[in-house]
């Protein structure tokens, strides 16, 4: 992370977005025009004498074809026409980014290119796939040799600020006038140590490694400073040189021993090496100088995850971000440990012979494929989505096992599901059009952290009580999009575990200013939790534990029944299968405050059900790379 860069980098004066201004706006239902249909309009008014309505076009049309040449020749008419009046282009409370643009060819044209490479690049912040750069003015090496040598530094930390670290491929060509312009910059003052820096950084981050080595190395040998040895130690460590990287990170310590940022990076780029002993000697020695700062706090918490595989570190660290909302920028320690884990960052998909059935037919084009023979009717939501989703597949219940899977495990006043033999039905109506629109906007398999996904599910607290617990009974069709797409066609099992977890989530928002002890919301989630065995159990225990996580004050309540109904879980497993014992067990792992006894048994129960990795990805690895397929498609 360049903290340093950050910190450095100027603003715009004003705020601003992508709004037209009123004068300049069509109306909200009129199609949008192309960039040529703008450009006859503002030639137009130009010829009219109208140039504000000239200049509201021509915004329009460089927002549409940033670098076409008409564009420009129109914009030097309107230069002209109006003496270079950089007013009709506004910086004000509402202004549109087609005007940020444009006024910034102004400014460079009137001789103050730097004013106008500022604004470029906040351009390029707002929208960083575009080529709001690649004009010649900003590639010309005559405008390097004009700009003082600080200034361009700047510039270039400024582009560094606005964009990821590193730039996927694919969104890089649009930054490459910025890099021409480095080079130029470092052509004319090769010798400034600042600018060396500066442009490593964006080389690096645009993934000429090489060459931000040699910038570099340069600009250190220049003028050894903090800054310069931070940016060669990211450069080296982008080459894979991590002792290079170290070496030069560690004399930046030397430099500054208080920037305590640098302690986090050299600790980040010992344990990416698994030197976690040793990166975390780093942290300890930033957190005895300052136990709050929030980059130390951040990786330890991640380092000791890692190392141990503790829970308690990441509710730690979600309590230490709850506690410090104005940290110095965005962190992603918290998120990057709960990624891909079950319940911490998605749902487990479901498992049982019902879901291996549903799997192979949909792996065979949707042909049904032999009987299902089950001992006991499994959970009701697996037996609906199934035959939901393969009418054709023949199932067949060959007993009753004990205990009944088909009674609540404690007695409930929520009653979901009222069975017929082995056939389950809902015993609440179907939720509102609203309810379903809500949820299906909302729900998706995968989120942050617990933290997270609780505020996410914000927008379901207004639902009536009876319409979140209709959900977890009549799911919504997945909704019409890459998303959805992937999942009805991959695994519909998956949708609708998702309503029910956000339908959970949503519970946990239901009249928050009763106190916990009494409330609605933990009455119902508890009766869920106890009621028949299924997937509603699992998402119920979900919201419960993510209360905990956004709560301290109720995590010895949550615990002891997260406690208690997986010893339950693991009592009626020594006389039948229990689908959904191991998703419980990691449920149970992922909650704060858990006693050691409890902590085990999970483990155990984990440990039984884990078999040798597959060879190709799991279930949610092969969404989510469909996904990200549908997503690219036009």
């Amino acid at each position: 992370m360049d903290h340093q860069i950050g910190a450095s980098s100027p603003r715009l004066a004003q705020p601003w977005n992508c709004e037209r201004e009123a004068d300049v706006s069509e109306g909200p239902d009129e199609p949008v025009l192309s960039a040529a249909e703008e450009l006859a309009l503002a030639r137009l008014a130009l010829d009219e004498g109208d140039l504000p309505h000239a200049a509201g076009h021509l915004a329009a049309a460089i927002v549409q074809a940033p670098t076409l040449p008409e564009v420009h020749e129109t914009l030097a008419r309107i230069a002209a026409a109006s003496g270079g009046d950089l007013e009709l282009f506004p910086l004000g409370q509402r202004v549109f980014v087609g005007a940020v643009v444009a006024r910034a060819h102004l400014l460079a044209a009137a001789g103050r290119p730097a004013e106008g490479l500022d604004l470029l690049v906040a351009a390029t912040g707002h929208a960083p796939g575009v080529d709001w750069a690649g004009v010649p003015w900003v590639s010309a090496p005559e405008l390097a040799r004009r700009l003082d040598p600080e200034r361009a530094a700047r510039i270039l930390m400024q582009v560094c600020a606005a964009v990821p670290d590193p730039v996927p491929r694919a969104g890089r060509p649009p930054l490459l006038p910025y890099l021409t312009l480095a080079r130029n910059a470092v052509a004319a003052h090769p010798r400034h140590a600042l600018l060396l820096g500066a442009a490593s950084a964006l080389a690096r981050r645009l993934g000429e490694v090489a060459l931000a080595v040699t910038w570099a190395s340069r600009g250190v040998r220049a003028e050894p400073t903090k800054l310069g040895e931070v940016w060669l130690g990211y450069a080296y460590r982008s080459a894979g040189r991590t002792r290079d990287a170290l070496a030069a990170l560690e004399r930046a310590v030397d430099h500054d021993p208080d920037d305590l940022a640098v302690y986090a990076d050299i600790a980040g780029t010992l344990a990416d090496t698994g030197r976690l002993d040793a990166a975390l000697e780093w942290i300890d020695r930033a957190l005895a100088r300052d136990p709050t700062f929030d980059c130390a706090v951040h990786t330890a918490h991640r380092l000791r995850y890692l190392r141990d595989g503790d829970v308690a570190h990441l509710v730690a660290l979600a309590d230490f971000v709850r506690d410090h909302p104005d940290d110095s920028h965005e962190h992603g320690d918290l998120a990057e440990c709960c990624r891909g884990r079950p319940w911490l960052g998605q749902v487990t998909p479901a498992s049982g012979a019902m879901v291996d059935a549903l799997r192979r037919a949909l792996a065979a084009d949707g042909a049904p494929g032999p009987s299902v023979r089950l001992a006991a009717v499994e959970p009701p939501s697996a037996m609906r989505t199934v035959a939901a989703a393969v009418p054709g597949l023949d199932v067949e219940v060959t007993g009753v096992a004990d205990p009944d899977p088909r009674e609540p495990r404690r007695a409930t006043a929520c009653q979901l599901w009222r069975y017929d033999g082995s056939t389950a039905a809902p015993t609440l109506p179907v939720p509102s059009a609203d309810a379903a629109d809500r949820v299906r906007h909302l729900a998706h398999p995968a989120w942050p952290h617990p933290p997270a996904a609780y505020d996410a599910a914000v927008g379901l607290a207004t639902l009536e009580l009876g319409d979140l617990l209709g959900l977890l009974v009549h799911p919504p069709e997945a909704p019409a999009t890459a998303l959805g797409r992937v999942l009805t066609g991959q695994d519909p099992s998956l949708w609708v575990r998702c309503v029910q977890v956000w339908a959970c989530l949503g519970l946990l928002h239901h009249r928050t200013d009763e106190p916990w002890a009494d409330s609605t919301r933990r009455r119902v989630l508890v009766e869920l939790v106890w009621g028949v065995e299924d997937w509603i159990t699992e998402a119920a225990l979900f919201a419960l534990v993510t209360a905990a996580w956004v709560d301290p004050a109720v995590r010895p309540d949550v615990a002891r029944v997260v406690a208690e109904r997986l010893a339950d879980a693991a009592e009626v497993a020594r006389d039948r299968p229990v689908p959904i014992a191991t998703s419980l067990a990691h449920l149970a792992l992922a909650t704060p405050a858990l006693d050691e006894a409890t902590t085990a048994l999970a483990d155990r129960i984990v440990a039984a059900a884990t078999v040798p990795p597959p060879r190709r990805p799991g279930l949610l690895g092969r969404l989510r790379a469909r996904l990200a397929r549908a997503v690219r498609r036009p």
